[in-house]
């Protein structure tokens, strides 16, 4: 059986950029990707730690250093300056989720740099 499992979470990092007209989605610097082993196009979820809303999207690169950019209807629940963790999940056999280790990222959340 295969069950769904924490794969990889950007914990607490701070939004820099809102746009509604953009087509939608979450921009994150390239090196938080790396970090964090995302990758474009994924699914992920972000969590508001500033007003609570919950929702889900899909990755774009972003192109600066401690860029973290809501897109599309998203920026209407999130603001620039909330703090946010985004998080993705994999399916993975039941009898390997013990043994699995998902990838978590603590950004300082000054400047969204890795600690």
């Amino acid at each position: 059986m295969l069950i769904q499992i924490l794969k990889s979470k950007i914990h607490r990092v701070k939004v820099t950029q809102a746009d509604v007209d953009y087509i939608g989605s979450v921009t994150i610097d390239p090196v938080l990707m790396k970090a964090a082993n995302l990758v474009a196009g994924e699914k992920v979820q972000i969590l508001n730690v500033s007003n609570g809303e919950r929702l889900e999207t899909y990755v774009i690169k972003g192109e600066r250093k401690g860029e973290i950019g809501i897109n599309g209807p998203a920026a209407l629940k999130i603001f620039v300056g909330d703090i946010i963790i985004i998080v993705s999940y994999a399916l993975v056999n039941q009898k390997d989720a013990d043994t699995y280790k998902p990838t978590i990222v603590f950004p300082n959340e000054l400047d969204n740099s890795i600690i």
